[in-house]
């Protein structure tokens, strides 16, 4: 007798977005289980309370607890929204720039070192300003936009002192002089479902530090790059953050694989909540 699909959902807080996606599921009738990633446990010995989940999807707000989760269901054979290999090209800005890179898809001008004496060379081969990104983080943090010589050598210096795994690594990328605004796609799947400008008078644009949505048309231009880029990425549920570069166009800034849409999803009027939970289901094993 075959038993009803149950969909596990990752999750670190209840936030706006997982109150819609919990609502969804509900909405469509699907058995899912509340999985709080803070008081689980996985023991290796033991996968089988892991494999009665048809699909995960990860919702977790820490890039290595989603990550390690993914990678042990994923070992157990449970399908996942998104793979561990999407976030782990996702959640790490040098292995984006490395897919993109290998895909010809354009993205800013980028550059890695190893050490603050080879980070200072690049920061000048490549010309100031330039912007200093930690690989891994989001929402903004930790961006540090270097005008001279004088502020590389600061930021250099703490970035080395602070001496954390995240710091070792030198991520420079080009400054682009933005138009008061930058654009976020959403893909599911093989589709886009809608875009928004997020827009501030500050050089960093995203809404967590202020930026305001606006719905932005869906060119094929737009369509076109974004899918490209989930591609590269692996595919699934992603955020792409394009950038119009004043000299190159349209190009690819980051990806994201765990967004967070509770700006778009009412600027938009679609419920990316219930397209999620749609793309979560299709992806389920049998059991």
């Amino acid at each position: 007798m075959q038993r009803r699909l149950i969909i596990g959902v990752l999750y670190s807080r209840v936030r706006v977005e997982e109150k819609w996606i919990f609502g969804a599921m509900e909405k469509r009738g699907i058995d899912y289980d509340r999985l709080d990633d803070r008081v689980i446990h996985f023991d290796l010995n033991d996968p089988a309370p892991w494999q009665q989940y048809a699909a995960v999807l990860e919702r977790s707000i820490s890039y290595n607890s989603g990550l390690y989760a993914l990678r042990l269901l994923n070992a157990f054979g449970v399908p996942t929204v998104n793979t561990a290999e999407v976030a782990e090209i996702c959640g790490d800005k040098l292995m984006t720039s490395a897919a993109l890179t290998r895909d010809g898809i354009p993205q800013p001008h980028n550059a890695i070192v190893f050490t603050p004496e080879a980070a200072l060379e690049a920061i000048e081969a490549l010309g100031y300003p330039v912007v200093l990104k930690p690989v891994i983080g989001s929402w903004g943090r930790l961006l540090a936009k270097v005008n001279d010589r004088d502020a590389a050598e600061a930021v250099l210096e703490h970035k080395a002192t602070l001496g954390s795994v995240q710091h070792s690594i030198f991520y420079i990328q080009e400054y682009i002089e933005k138009p008061g605004r930058d654009i976020r796609t959403v893909v599911i799947g093989d589709r886009v479902l809608t875009a928004m400008y997020r827009k501030s008078e500050h050089w960093i644009t995203n809404t967590a530090r202020g930026g305001k949505g606006e719905l932005c048309p869906i060119t094929p231009e737009i369509e076109d790059l974004s899918l490209r880029a989930a591609k590269s990425a692996g595919g699934g549920v992603l955020a792409i953050d394009l950038v119009e570069h004043p000299e190159r166009g349209l190009i690819v800034n980051e990806i994201n694989h765990s967004m967070e849409f509770h700006t778009i999803q009412p600027l938009s009027g679609i419920d990316i909540a219930g397209e999620i939970v749609e793309y979560t289901v299709s992806t389920a094993k049998e059991k």
